[in-house]
């Protein structure tokens, strides 16, 4: 019913930046949150940012001060703008959304399929 379709990945050097982008379709009634997880190699995936659709936001420790998320609500798209990444920032990152897909239904999350993000040294 709902699809998160994510782009922006790509390989970068250290100190460099992407933009990852999410866009969410299908029977949307209402997103309530949008944001980002990632998942490297050997490791559990973890939150990178997300935000809620009345502008809250929240980030992971290990990307504070050099990771924006923003959102624009009418298209349903979530951004985050990577700075200054390091090589321990190399993985797949997802998109996930928190939807309500009908008026009185409950929330259900969705998630993209990921994107490939590597930071070489």
């Amino acid at each position: 019913q709902v699809q998160l379709v994510e782009s922006g990945g790509g390989l970068v050097q250290a100190g460099g930046s992407l933009r990852l982008s999410c866009v969410a379709s299908g029977s949307i009634f209402s997103i309530n949150a949008m944001g980002w997880y990632r998942q490297a190699p050997g490791k559990q995936r973890e939150l990178v940012a997300f935000t809620t659709s009345g502008g809250r936001t929240n980030y992971a420790a290990s990307v504070e001060g050099r990771v924006i998320i923003s959102r624009d609500n009418a298209k349903n798209t979530v951004y985050l703008q990577m700075n200054s990444l390091k090589p321990e920032d190399t993985a797949v990152y997802y998109c996930n959304a928190v939807v309500v897909t009908t008026i009185s239904g409950p929330q259900s999350i969705y998630w993209g399929q990921g994107t490939q993000v590597t930071v070489s040294s």
